[in-house]
């Protein structure tokens, strides 16, 4: 059966202010505040029924490009700029399938974004929002789930130029072989600056939420952890032994490492693993690790080999998962699994996932995991939940709740909106609705509903139009039309 073809008719690109109720710091940078990218979009399919389709994802500073040269304003920049090339050129191609927009445009977009100074990364953020804005409208127009809809190839995945390893994959038996989740751990962040006990508190937020990490593991009873590493051994082991103090008093426990590129190579990454061997306080914590995650910084990590650091625990990449050849050849560097995100794409998950079938029938171990990019409650987070879902996860990480408070900057009427449709993943508080975590579970049937885990949109009316992107200083631009205060570029089809 020939999946439906369609073309990309408009887009409108919006944002939204957001500030942080607690600092989150990450790698070299400690995050305050940030701005949420909003892009609708409409097609038309070939019978000329028409549908919008909505993405939203954070404008995330310092973790696309970590160059401390460039201020905030301009990673927001870059990645606005990435939006830009990847509507233009969505309006530019003519009908096709899903995965055909997304696999036919990927170079182009790639080579774009490189003529611009724009680093793989980058380039698949933009085209990662077009790509879930457009399968959103597609599985609206038919009215069904993300899940009914991929299981049964409304995209068209199939073999494709851009993945040459993946050439003779059945995509197809892949998909409709997957069992979506209903429920899933909530894997919670410890950032680099997170209070630990209330001793390391001068003042206190008193929101109603929790705020040191013994309040969290009361509040939401975590069975999986991530915690953050800042690249210095002795600073690293000492921040771990009073994180263990707090776990080892828990039931039972799991942890990941995320070493957010702060290790200059393998060698000293490993050395932080021997450290922890030597000191009995961590014994519990150490057994306890599931994965390694991105321990060396992007510029060397698919340079030199993982294999030593990997005999002790699995290790992915995620930062380093740029290009789309990025997992194969880690892979052949002794690393085990690759990151999901729907800022890198929902497609590119799909490829991660569709090469650990075919590596494992082989007898192999390898795997996806589920990370977050502050994702915020709504559309944000459904998306990223209903793809972790689908690719049948058992724990995702999840941070936007701890470090924003519910559905902070947006209208009540929105998040109501929202809580009504999914009195499963969002508790009412006195406070306002808010993300429900229960035992550490996040429950999400209800995402079981027509579009991309979310039927209901956001407050449209309460953000503003998206500026153009500043980067690069004197590139050539389209003609822009204003529609109702809304920057839309527009390009008829027929």
């Amino acid at each position: 059966m020939m999946p439906p073809r369609f073309t990309i008719t408009a887009v409108e690109r919006r944002e939204w202010p957001f500030t942080l109720r607690l600092p989150f710091r990450f790698g070299a940078v400690t995050m305050t505040r940030g701005r949420q990218a909003v892009l609708r979009l409409r097609i038309r399919d070939e019978a000329g029924r028409e549908a919008w389709g909505i993405a939203a994802e954070t404008l995330a500073a310092k973790w696309f490009d970590k160059d401390p040269s460039l201020s905030d304003a301009e990673n927001e920049d870059q990645l606005r700029r990435s939006l830009e090339l990847a509507c233009e050129a969505a309006l530019a191609a003519g009908p096709n399938a899903a995965f055909g927009h997304f696999a036919d445009g990927y170079a182009a977009q790639a080579a774009a974004c490189t003529a611009e100074g724009l680093n793989p990364l980058i380039a698949s953020y933009g085209r990662a929002l077009v790509d879930r804005a457009a399968l959103d409208a597609l599985l609206k127009l038919h009215g069904l789930s993300f899940f009914a809809g991929m299981r049964a190839n409304l995209g068209g995945m199939a073999p494709h130029a851009v993945v040459p390893d993946l050439a003779g994959f059945d995509f197809a038996a892949m998909l409709a072989g997957l069992s979506p989740a209903r429920r899933i751990h909530a894997r919670h962040t410890v950032g680099l600056v997170d209070p630990i006990t209330t001793a390391d508190q001068a003042t206190r937020v008193e929101d109603g939420l929790p705020e040191t990490l013994e309040e969290v593991a009361q509040a939401y009873d975590h069975r999986y952890w991530k915690l953050k590493l800042c690249g210095d051994v002795a600073a690293d082991l000492e921040r771990l032994c009073r994180i263990a103090a707090v776990l080892d008093r828990l039931h039972g426990y799991h942890v990941t490492l995320d070493g957010n590129e702060q290790y200059a190579d393998a060698e000293g990454a490993l050395a932080l693993w021997h450290a922890m061997q030597a000191e009995p306080r961590l014994a519990r914590l150490r057994a306890s690790i599931v994965y390694i995650e991105q321990p060396v910084a992007r510029a060397r990590a698919l340079e030199t080999g993982m294999a030593a650091l990997a005999a002790a625990r699995p290790v992915i990449i995620d930062e380093s998962d740029g290009p789309l050849d990025a997992f194969p050849r880690a892979r052949a560097l002794g690393y085990a699994g690759v990151s999901s995100k729907s800022c890198k794409g929902i497609w590119r998950s799909l490829l991660n996932l569709a090469r650990c079938h075919a590596w494992n029938a082989a007898g192999g171990r390898y795997f996806l995991s589920g990370e977050d990019l502050t994702t915020l409650p709504g559309v944000c987070l459904q998306q990223d939940l209903a793809l972790v879902a689908l690719l049948g996860l058992a724990h995702v990480e999840r941070n936007g709740h701890h470090f924003v408070a519910g559905f902070a900057g947006r209208p009540k009427a929105e998040a109501v909106r929202f809580l009504e449709a999914h009195p499963d993943l969002y508790a009412d508080t006195p406070r306002g609705p808010r993300l429900r975590i229960r035992d550490g579970v996040l429950e999400i049937g209800s995402l079981e509903t027509p579009g991309l885990g979310a039927t209901v949109e956001p407050d449209l009316a309460a953000m503003a139009e998206m500026p153009r992107a500043a980067w690069p200083p004197k590139a050539d631009r389209r003609s822009v039309e204003t529609l109702g205060g809304v920057n839309l570029l527009y390009k008829s089809k027929g």
